[in-house]
């Protein structure tokens, strides 16, 4: 059964809690946590009541999704961030649709996106997707001391798109405390590249599992989706 508005908004308050808890625990301001309601398969309804709560970033992993959203919602004032795999062959319809796109990596997906960005007078807020395990599409970092990632070169120099930040899913772990070291090698990352590109400050890491851990170590965007809007239909 999907959770009803009234359990939705009990999520929020928890959610926002805990995000000051953890804050609180390192000595950040939790203004600085920017709650991602990741909506994969959740229907328009209640995308309306998190924003309505306050919520004002929407994130899908699907472009279809995404555009559904924005159709059946046309009056909400969110940021929409695109969190799914981008691909080559979609990234012109992710172009027109988000706000913010958290996993760039490969290079033609890039030069896709920010072409079709610039000609249409936008630029988007991107990130890129580092994967530390191998099993994903994003770039694993170099060896220390390494050099800005080659993507980070591609993206300041694109049109259509500036480079904000990191992005990371960890490989499943028993414990949210098991993520941890992920989460501070992404931190880690982000710093080097930042004494070449210092507008790089965002880090995006932590679902509803564990982010807490990554807010301790420095995540600025937390992806929250189960523990916001209660299992997934599918």
């Amino acid at each position: 059964m999907p959770a009803s508005r009234d359990e939705i908004e009990a999520n929020i308050r928890e959610i926002r809690q805990a995000i000051r808890s953890a804050a609180d625990r390192v000595g950040r301001d939790p203004a600085g946590v920017e709650l991602v309601a990741a909506a994969k398969t959740v229907p328009p309804e209640p995308i309306r009541w998190v924003v309505e709560a306050g919520v004002r970033s929407i994130g899908h992993n699907y472009v279809r999704e995404l555009r559904a959203s924005q159709e059946a919602l046309p009056d909400l004032e969110v940021r929409w961030h695109y969190i799914g795999a981008l691909q080559g062959g979609t990234a012109h319809q992710v172009a027109d649709a988000a706000d913010v796109v958290h996993t760039v990596g490969g290079e033609r997906a890039a030069r896709r996106l920010g072409g079709r960005a610039a000609r249409s007078g936008r630029v988007l807020d991107v990130l890129i997707e580092v994967d530390f395990t191998g099993g994903g599409g994003g770039r694993a970092p170099p060896p220390p001391p390494p050099p800005p990632p080659a993507t980070a070169d591609l993206l300041t120099a694109l049109g259509g798109v500036r480079l904000r930040g990191l992005m990371t899913i960890p490989p499943v772990t028993p414990t949210a405390e098991e993520a941890r070291p992920w989460f501070v090698r992404l931190r880690e990352l982000r710093d080097r590249i930042r004494r070449t590109y210092p507008d790089v400050l965002e880090l995006s890491m932590g679902m509803s599992l564990d982010y807490q851990v990554a807010i301790e170590e420095g995540a600025t965007m937390v992806r929250i989706g189960t523990a916001l809007f209660g299992p997934r239909a599918g």
